[in-house]
């Protein structure tokens, strides 16, 4: 019988997991696991916990919850060494890295894709000394997913971020920023940058073409606008993926590794898998490739390559 370590955040998303509790551990202990379970009690307790788990003995890790509540589970695994498998049951307001790996949005189905699937290596991105699953971010709106109130994530769901951002459309403001990739140095105002892996940010903005295990993320950056109306110009593109993106201000690419440098006096905020990510004047992020196996349904999706890496491209399909 193998052992499961069971990380639920009963608060996440519109906090409904927990009227699922009885039926998910049921299917578990149907499926041969030994089940311990942990309800998440602050904001760095689902990484304390997983690294306990690994320490530990035990065979796999489940994670319930938001991608916030993932990417502590992540920052356990890692700093173990050990790869113990980890399956994903998303309970958050948008569950990007989740609709990216294909995981069904119902909690028991997303219990059988755990029960019946295999451990598939996956990216994991490292942050300065932490990592994240799906984005780090800084600039415009970045900081409505941490800022926007619980309660109001549960009723509305993703499409809170839209009202919060929208309240915030006249205070965005430019950072002075040195980004180094790959050879390449860009020095610019920059009013949003994301490093991501993931088919969609927020429930809104999609991207084809791209692979979780190829060792490379995507890099979007928009420059300093010269007005509103090219304001509304750069979000229009972004929101309209499939047409041609706005060239004179947003920038695409893939890089494994990237340094950002703030060039201005004032800190500039990251945010980390929707969550508070700090404010230092340097920040490096790194593609650690298939650096965790997660729990992926016998069916996975087409996203994940057979090892071979794909060129880097510079359009969003």
């Amino acid at each position: 019988m193998q052992r499961l370590y069971f990380i639920v955040n009963i608060v996440a998303g519109r906090a409904e997991i927990s009227a699922s509790l009885g039926n998910i551990l049921n299917e578990f202990t149907k499926a041969d696991y030994e089940v311990t379970v942990h309800v998440t009690q602050s904001g760095t307790d689902a990484s304390e916990k997983s690294l306990y788990a690994c320490e530990n003995g035990y065979d796999v890790i489940v994670c319930a919850g938001g991608d916030g509540t993932l990417s502590q589970c992540l920052q356990g695994i890692i700093d173990s060494g050990r790869k113990i498998p980890i399956g994903y049951i998303p309970a958050g307001s948008t569950n990007d890295f989740a609709r990216t790996l294909g995981i069904p949005k119902e909690p028991m189905d997303a219990v059988r894709w755990i029960t019946e699937g295999v451990p598939t290596p996956v990216d994991i991105g490292k942050f300065n000394n932490s990592y994240f699953s799906y984005i780090v971010a800084f600039g415009a709106f970045t900081n409505i997913t941490y800022e926007t109130p619980q309660n109001i994530k549960n009723i509305f769901g993703h499409s809170a971020y839209i009202m919060n951002g929208l309240m915030h459309l006249t205070s965005i403001r430019s950072k002075r920023m040195r980004i180094e990739y790959d050879g390449n140095v860009l020095e610019d105002d920059f009013i949003f940058g994301m490093v991501t892996n993931s088919a969609s940010v927020a429930g809104l903005l999609s991207m084809t073409d791209f692979l979780l295990d190829d060792g490379v993320f995507e890099v979007i950056l928009i420059s300093k606008p010269a007005n509103i109306m090219q304001l509304q110009r750069i979000i229009h593109s972004l929101l309209n993926i499939t047409e041609e993106i706005d060239r004179d201000y947003i920038k695409f690419f893939r890089t494994h590794k990237i340094t950002f440098t703030s060039l201005s006096d004032e800190p500039i905020t990251w945010t980390r898998d929707g969550e508070y990510g700090g404010d230092l004047p340097v920040n490096v992020v790194e593609n650690l490739q298939q650096s965790v196996n997660f729990l992926v349904g016998k069916e996975p999706s087409t996203i994940f390559t057979d090892g071979e890496d794909d060129e880097p491209t510079e359009t969003l399909e």
